[in-house]
């Protein structure tokens, strides 16, 4: 008898008791090793000494201050260091408490800023099929995960959505993927054709998307067109980097990659690497002057908005990954990672494709790898993966809805930084085994 309402309420979960580096221990003593670092959020493993001890000094000092009374040290420190780092003209923080209050935050902001220009008339918001953006309402308006989507659509605001980037069921087989993603762009320029350039807010885009699809990047090219199309229409660019960001993918910020700056970019998870809930909006100057020149203030808050327990943890999470420059290691082992998925199911007659970047990799499962036939939905095939991945001692973060929001599954891979050789051949092996028992079922 549980009085916790679970996600899944007619699934026993294990209770968690223990974590130590990549492994966490349930209350019979099993280990399961972190292949997904939850859900691409515990970056520095578990029980980092570190953060730990980070978080006492701060308890020593000061639990909680609300943020309409104080500031405090550490949540200025963290908005220097990550002003420090951010990519060019991103230099404000905003701070919440996870990846949805992000996303959240920036469609606000971004609505709020064409008011103060005086420019009230800017309302519709496009973003991406088969993308996901978190779980609030205004979130998941923006989101394109249909399944999630269906329920609550009357009360979501009205958005519009253009196609993702999707080489491996999308991309003509006569098309090169600078085409594919020019192809890609003009979608995107036609939607604004449509809508009226100055009728909208703001584009949001994952640079390499997460949940839905598992760990697909952009064609080269895309965001830069991307980046254009939004300058010469005056519309925001927003990136979601709260799953794929914080070095997920090799570089602090996944659009480092791409050669852009966002006008909003949201990030969580890897911020506090799971010590703390928090997330954060960082934004461009001419934002935050706009505001500083108008009303002064964002209409937009939250009870626990800069914790400093929360901050103090991201703090001392960055600095370790600096510290100990697992950016390398995470380039290195990503390497190491994608090369042993592709020596393992490169052939696998039910896996069609193997994709990703840095420590962030995922695989898509067919039924079919010549014609790229997903499997029936009604066999929740990533259901059963993940089952058989916890019995083998595997953390895995499978999704169904892959295709089209119903049809397809696949497998997500998002271990912790600190990650090494043998943890990554022992991921890939139990892994194979897991997916092997999974279609045999």
């Amino acid at each position: 008898m549980t009085h916790v309402l679970h996600r899944s309420i007619a699934h026993h979960y294990p209770t968690a008791v223990s974590g130590r580096g990549v492994f966490i221990r349930d209350e019979t003593g099993k280990d399961y090793i972190d292949a997904s670092g939850g859900a691409a959020v515990s970056c520095l493993g578990h029980s980092h000494p570190d953060v730990i001890a980070a978080m006492r000094a701060q308890l020593d000092h000061l639990e909680y201050a609300h943020t309409s009374f104080f500031t405090t040290q550490a949540a200025e420190e963290l908005a220097d260091d990550l002003a420090a780092h951010a990519p060019a003209g991103l230099d404000h923080v905003f701070y919440v408490s996870g990846g949805s209050e992000a996303i959240e935050a920036a469609l606000k902001l971004a609505r709020q800023y064409f008011v103060e220009r005086g420019e009230p008339q800017r309302r519709h918001l496009i973003a991406r099929r088969q993308s996901y953006h978190g779980i609030t309402a205004g979130a998941l308006a923006v989101g394109g995960r249909e399944w999630q989507r269906r329920a609550f659509a009357p009360l979501l605001i009205e958005t519009n959505h253009v196609s993702p980037v999707y080489e491996y069921r999308e991309r003509a087989g006569n098309e090169t993927p600078q085409a594919y993603g020019e192809r890609l762009a003009q979608e995107l320029e036609a939607k604004l054709e449509e809508l009226g350039g100055e009728n909208v807010i703001a584009f949001v885009a994952e640079p390499v998307v997460g949940a839905t699809l598992g760990a697909v990047p952009a064609v080269p090219g895309y965001f830069k067109a991307v980046r254009r199309i939004c300058d010469q229409h005056g519309i925001l660019l927003i990136l979601d980097e709260v799953m794929c960001g914080m070095g997920r993918t090799g570089t602090l910020h996944a659009c480092e990659q791409e050669g852009i700056s966002p006008d909003l970019m949201a990030i969580a998870k890897g911020l506090g690497g799971g010590f703390a809930p928090i997330g954060a909006l960082l934004l461009q100057r001419k934002i935050f002057q706009t505001l500083a020149q108008g009303s002064g203030a964002f209409q937009h808050s939250h009870t626990y908005t800069g914790h400093p327990l929360a901050c103090a943890a991201a703090l001392a999470v960055q600095r370790v990954i600096r510290r100990d420059d697992l950016l390398a290691n995470v380039r290195r082992q990503g390497a190491h990672l994608e090369r042993r998925l592709r020596e393992r199911f490169g052939n696998h007659p039910f896996v069609g494709d193997v994709r990703g970047r840095g420590l962030f990799q995922g695989l898509e499962l067919v039924a079919d790898r010549t014609t790229k036939e997903s499997f029936d939905p009604a066999r929740k095939l990533n259901a059963r993966v993940k089952h058989e991945a916890m019995a083998r001692g595997l953390m895995v973060y499978p999704m169904g809805g892959t295709v089209d929001g119903k049809r397809g599954d696949h497998v997500l891979l998002a271990p912790p930084f600190i990650i090494d050789d043998a943890e990554i051949d022992m991921i890939v092996e139990r892994l194979g085994d897991a997916i092997d028992a999974a279609v045999a079922t």
